[in-house]
C-alpha cells in the first residue's frame, strides 16, 4: 500500500469517533494489515506524579478504557521530560535490555514483546504516547517506526478530541451528580430563619457576625436539638462564601467502614463495589463551607484524616495518591463534652486546639424562655404550609402559655416536634399543643381569683394581652407580634394597651 493511500485511510479511521476506546480499536484493525500490531495502547505521562497513565487499548478482542498507571523510577522520568529518548518515537525490539522496555512490558504483562512508542502533541503541547506491540524480539524495523509515524498528527488531533469530550462527560456527570446531591441537602435543611437572633441568641448572633467573614474553623457547641445547624447556616449565608456549597455531615450517621469514602471519595476500583470514582463530601465542598456536625462521634483513625485536612487543606481518595488541594472552611459542632473526651482519650488533643480556635456555645431553650413565643409562629406557619392546612389555625393565649412552664429537654426540635403532632391532631377552633404523654389542656389561670369568682373584664383583658405579649416577647406588630396572634390590627391592640395601662414596646 502507498504512503498516501495507507495515511488516508488510517486517518479516516482514526478520526471516525470521539470515544477514544472505539477510535483506538478501529486504527488497530487497519494497522495490523500492515504491520505487525498485536496490542495497542494509549498513555499519558503525569509529571505531577512521575508515572505513566494509560487510558485505553486495543487488540483481537476489541478496543477498551482501562486506568493502569505506572510509576517510573527517577533516570526515565529524567529521559521523559528531556525528550532525550523520545523525541518522536522509539523503537524497542528487545524490551528486557532496555531499562522503559523492562517496566513497561512488565506492568502490562507483555514479556516478549516488541513495540514502537510514537509520541502525540499539538503545538508543542504533550498530549500521550501511542505503543503499538507485537510479540517476538526485533519485530519492527525503522520503516515501520517511519510508517506509523505519518500519522502522528491524526493520532494527535483524534485523541486530544476524544479526551477532551470524555473529560466534558465526567464534568457533565459530576455537575448532575452535584446538583442531585444538593437539591436533596436544600430540602432537608433545617431552615435559614435564625429565630430569636434579636432575643434569646443574640450573643450567639454578635459572634457569628464576628467571625463569619474569616476562614477560621468553628466549633459550635450546645445541647441537641438548639439549632446548631441553623446557626452554621447563618454563618455560612453572611460569608464571602455564600453562593458556594454549604456541605453538611452528620458524623455519627455514618457507618464506620464508609467514613472515608463519604468524607473523602474513593477511586474507581479502590475496593469491591467501587465501580466508578466518587466524590467526598470534603471535595463537593471546595470553595465553600462543610458542617460537621456530632464530630465527636469520630472514631479515633478518622480524627487523625481530619486533622490532617485542617493542617494541610488537601485530601487523598481512597485507592488515590495524589493529594488533592481543596478551599475550605470548616464548621464543626457537637453535644458533647469534647474537653472531658480529650482527658479520657476518646478524642484527640491536637484536633481539640485546631477545632476549638472559636468556640460558639448556643443556650438550651429552657434558657432563652422569650423565643418560645417567635419560634412557635414560625413553626405553625411552616408546618401549616407542609401539612397542606390554609389558612394557619389560630393560637389558644392560654394553651401557649403552658409551653413556657416546660423544661424542653430537645430544645428547639422537641417544640418543633409538638406542634408539628398538634397541627396534625387539629380538627377546628384554637390550636392547643399536647407533648407526648400528656392530655390536650387549655390552661385559663388568672380568670379565676382563688374565691373562685369570675375576674372584673378589663383585668382578664389585660391578662390575656400580657399573655400574648410575653408570648412574643413584647413585640406588637408584624406576621409574629402580638397582635397577629389576637387577630386584631396592631393600632387597635395599642389604643388597648393605653387604656389598660400595659407598657408599649418590647
Amino acid at each position: 500500500m502507498d504512503d498516501n493511500l495507507f495515511f488516508k485511510e488510517a486517518t479516516l479511521l482514526i478520526c471516525s469517533s470521539l470515544d477514544v476506546e472505539v477510535a483506538l480499536w478501529r486504527s488497530f484493525q487497519f494497522l495490523r494489515n500492515v504491520l505487525p500490531a498485536d496490542a495497542m495502547y494509549l498513555n499519558i505521562y503525569e509529571p505531577s506524579t512521575g508515572s505513566i497513565r494509560y487510558v485505553a487499548m486495543a487488540d483481537h478482542t476489541g478496543g477498551r478504557k482501562i486506568e493502569k498507571s505506572i510509576t517510573l523510577p527517577d533516570s526515565l522520568i529524567h529521559d521523559i521530560e528531556s525528550g532525550r529518548r523520545l523525541q518522536n518515537y522509539l523503537v524497542i525490539n528487545e524490551p528486557e535490555k532496555d531499562p522503559m522496555g523492562r517496566v513497561i512490558t512488565k506492568e502490562l504483562d507483555l514479556d516478549n514483546h516488541s513495540f514502537i512508542a510514537l509520541r502525540l502533541f499539538i503545538e508543542k503541547q504533550r498530549l500521550g504516547v501511542i505503543d503499538l506491540f507485537a510479540k517476538g524480539s526485533n519485530m519492527y524495523t525503522e520503516e515501520d517506526a517511519a510508517r506509523l509515524a505519518q500519522l502522528r498528527e491524526p493520532f494527535a488531533i483524534a485523541m486530544a478530541n476524544a479526551l477532551k469530550h470524555q473529560e466534558l462527560i465526567e464534568l457533565k456527570e459530576k455537575l448532575v451528580s452535584d446538583n442531585r446531591y444538593l437539591s436533596s441537602e436544600l430540602l432537608s435543611r433545617s431552615g435559614d430563619e435564625v429565630i430569636g437572633a434579636e432575643g434569646g441568641l443574640q450573643e450567639v448572633m454578635d459572634k457569628v457576625k464576628q467571625v463569619s467573614h474569616l476562614k477560621n474553623t468553628i466549633l459550635l457547641m450546645g445541647e441537641t436539638g438548639t439549632g446548631k445547624e441553623v446557626v452554621a447556616n447563618a454563618i455560612h449565608r453572611l460569608s464571602p462564601r455564600c453562593n458556594e456549597p454549604f456541605i453538611k455531615v452528620n458524623c455519627g450517621a455514618i457507618p464506620e467502614d464508609l467514613i472515608d469514602s463519604e468524607l473523602f471519595g474513593h477511586e474507581k476500583g479502590a475496593f469491591t463495589g467501587a465501580v466508578s470514582q466518587k466524590r467526598g463530601r470534603f471535595e463537593r465542598a471546595h470553595k465553600g463551607t462543610i458542617f460537621l456536625d456530632e464530630i465527636g462521634e469520630l472514631p479515633p483513625w478518622a480524627q487523625i484524616r481530619l486533622l490532617r485536612v485542617l493542617q494541610t487543606q488537601e485530601i487523598e481518595r481512597v485507592g488515590g495518591s495524589p493529594p488533592i488541594k481543596l478551599d475550605i472552611r470548616v464548621i464543626a459542632a457537637t453535644h458533647r463534652n469534647l474537653q472531658k473526651m480529650v482527658e479520657d482519650g476518646t478524642f484527640r488533643e491536637d484536633l481539640w486546639f485546631r477545632i476549638n480556635m472559636f468556640p460558639i456555645t448556643i443556650p438550651p431553650l429552657r434558657e432563652r424562655q422569650e423565643d418560645i413565643g417567635p419560634l412557635t409562629i414560625y413553626f405553625i406557619e411552616k408546618k401549616s404550609r407542609m401539612l397542606g392546612i390554609h389558612p394557619a389555625p389560630q393560637v389558644d393565649p392560654y394553651a401557649i402559655a403552658g409551653l413556657a412552664r416546660h423544661s424542653w429537654p430537645g430544645n428547639v426540635r422537641e417544640l418543633e416536634n409538638v406542634i408539628e403532632s398538634s397541627l396534625i391532631q387539629h380538627r377546628q377552633g384554637p390550636l392547643h399543643f399536647q407533648r407526648q404523654g400528656e392530655q390536650a389542656t387549655t390552661v385559663k389561670e388568672g380568670l379565676l381569683q382563688s374565691t373562685g369568682t369570675i375576674v372584673p373584664l378589663d383585668e382578664a383583658i389585660r391578662h390575656h394581652i400580657g399573655q400574648a405579649l410575653s408570648f412574643t416577647g413584647g413585640k406588637i406588630s408584624g406576621r409574629d407580634g402580638a397582635a397577629a396572634l389576637l387577630d386584631i390590627h396592631p393600632n387597635t391592640l395599642r389604643n388597648r394597651m393605653q387604656k389598660l395601662g400595659i407598657q408599649f414596646g418590647r
